[in-house]
C-alpha cells in the first residue's frame, strides 16, 4: 500500500500521525470550519478588547501562556494545534498554518507577517492532483526572535535565544544562540 492509498484509519487520525490525508475530508472541513469562526471573532475584536480576545483564544488555541499576546489579524488552519508559552508577543498577521503541531516557546518575538508552515504536498503530480497532503510539526524554542515576514518550513526545529532576521526562509532546523538571515536562512554568528 502506497502512502496515498485509503486505509481504515480516518483522514483525521492520519493527519494527527504525519500521514497522508485528503484535506477536504467531511470531518476535518467541520473542524477547519470552526476554527475559522473563532479565528474571525478574534480577528473581529477591538484593540482594547483584549480579555474577550484572550478568552477566544484560549478557546480557539490548543495553549497560550500567561501574558502573551497576539495582535490581530492571526490566521489558522484548526488552531488546536497552536501551543504559545507565557510573555510572547505575536504582532500583526501570524499565518500558523497548524495541520500538525507548532509549538512556541516563552518569552518569543513574532514579527509581522511571519508564516509558520506545517503543511507538505506531493511532488508526484498525480497524487497533488488527487489533494493528498501531509504536513510536519514546527518548533519554536524559548526567547526567540522571528522579523517580520519570516517564512518557516515544514518540519522546522528553531533552537532557543536564536534571532531569525526579516524575510528570511528557514527550510531547516536552527541551532540555539544563533542569528541566521536568508533565502535559504543560513547562520551568520552566535549570540
Amino acid at each position: 500500500m502506497t502512502s496515498y492509498e485509503r486505509d481504515d484509519r480516518t483522514m483525521r487520525e492520519r493527519m494527527l500521525a504525519g500521514d497522508a490525508y485528503i484535506a477536504d475530508d467531511p470531518e476535518l472541513e467541520e473542524a477547519s470550519y470552526a476554527a475559522r469562526d473563532l479565528m474571525s471573532a478574534v480577528n473581529a475584536t477591538d484593540p482594547r478588547e483584549k480579555p474577550l480576545r484572550r478568552r477566544l483564544l484560549e478557546e480557539l488555541l490548543g495553549a497560550i501562556g500567561e501574558e502573551t499576546e497576539i495582535r490581530p489579524p492571526l490566521y489558522v488552519d484548526y488552531g488546536s494545534h497552536l501551543s504559545i508559552g507565557a510573555r510572547s508577543f505575536v504582532n500583526f498577521g501570524l499565518v500558523a498554518l497548524d495541520v500538525a503541531a507548532i509549538t512556541i516557546g516563552d518569552d518569543v518575538q513574532i514579527g509581522p507577517n511571519v508564516q509558520l508552515l506545517t503543511p507538505t504536498h506531493p511532488v508526484e503530480p498525480g497524487p497533488r492532483r488527487d489533494k493528498w497532503e501531509a504536513a510536519k510539526p514546527i518548533t519554536i524554542g524559548d526567547n526567540v526572535w522571528l522579523g517580520g515576514g519570516v517564512i518557516v518550513c515544514p518540519g522546522v526545529t528553531i533552537g532557543a535565544d536564536t534571532v531569525v532576521g526579516a524575510g528570511s526562509v528557514v527550510t531547516k532546523d536552527l541551532p540555539a544562540g544563533v542569528v541566521a538571515v536568508g533565502n535559504p536562512a543560513r547562520v551568520v554568528r552566535k549570540v
